[in-house]
């Protein structure tokens, strides 16, 4: 049973630039019983001034922040962007982030790819990526949490994805940001029990999770794409990552063909209900443990 301290606590929403003025225009105090914290890939607003970096500040003061990084390419052939790096320590410094996670991916080499590209899924690469974790969190001063990823191809695969994602939590010593979406994703487009997937995920190195919704391209072919409702599979596979790792933080991931803000934040309670669910069943489990202990 996972009983760990967590960064943040609750049901979180991630904060897009699309969304600033209807969560601004919202009644006084809706938001704050609508969520617990929030997150922004810091790329997206460092060195962000005027209107849009006051709007920020305000959100910053108002809740717990955690950001979740889009291009620090961890997995990639080109030398790690200490540059990068440090912009981003100064930005969790300046704001107070609770938290910082990457992809478990790569998207540049030359230049940005605009894409998150697979990892091969061998020994050889969790050396690699894990000695770039480190650095990484010697830059920054912190431990990282790294995101299962949803993929398309595995090329040149010597281990599973879950042998890979654990052997790179434990050679690089980080933690783990865990996406219930891109589990459920990856379990159709691959062909693998998306709950044996996710009871094999390091449950004592979730730091938070995410939920998101998918686009259905073919029966057999899904897309993760944010844009879309969190689908009722997914929504039982948070339901499941509950029950196997106790209740830790969520947020929904919503990028693009934002429904009205009322819709939104009725998604954001189903993660509270399901939390609600979930931590009579978690208390039980604990006393039951120390009774027997």
């Amino acid at each position: 049973m996972n009983r760990k301290t967590y960064p943040v606590s609750g049901t979180g929403l991630g904060l897009r630039r699309a969304l600033l003025g209807p969560l601004q225009a919202l009644p006084p105090g809706q938001l704050e019983r609508a969520i617990d914290f929030m997150e922004v890939a810091p790329e997206n607003w460092i060195g962000v001034g005027g209107r849009r970096g006051k709007a920020l500040r305000a959100f910053t003061e108002r809740f717990p922040f955690v950001c979740h990084g889009l291009s620090l390419s961890l997995g990639g052939p080109a030398p790690l962007d200490e540059t990068l790096l440090r912009r981003i320590r100064d930005f969790l410094d300046e704001h107070d982030i609770r938290c910082y996670t990457e992809h478990l991916s790569y998207c540049s080499d030359a230049g940005q790819l605009y894409d998150l590209m697979p990892i091969p899924f061998t020994a050889e690469a969790v050396e690699w990526v894990a000695a770039r974790i480190r650095r990484a969190q010697d830059i920054l001063g912190r431990r990282i949490g790294i995101e299962n990823v949803s993929y398309y191809a595995a090329p040149g695969a010597e281990m599973s994805e879950s042998e890979f994602i654990n052997a790179v939590v434990r050679e690089a010593d980080c933690d783990l940001l865990l996406d219930v979406n891109n589990i459920y994703v990856n379990a159709i487009n691959h062909g693998y029990d998306a709950a044996a997937f996710l009871r094999s995920m390091p449950g004592d190195r979730v730091v938070y999770g995410h939920i998101a919704g998918h686009f259905e391209e073919a029966e057999d072919l899904r897309v993760d794409t944010h844009g879309a409702a969190v689908i009722d599979g997914v929504w039982s596979l948070l339901d499941q990552a509950y029950e196997a790792f106790g209740v830790y933080p969520t947020l929904l991931e919503r990028d693009f063909n934002f429904p009205d803000i009322d819709e939104l934040l009725a998604e954001t309670a189903m993660i509270r209900a399901a939390q609600s669910r979930a931590q009579p069943a978690h208390v039980a489990a604990t006393g039951a443990e120390r009774a027997h202990g």
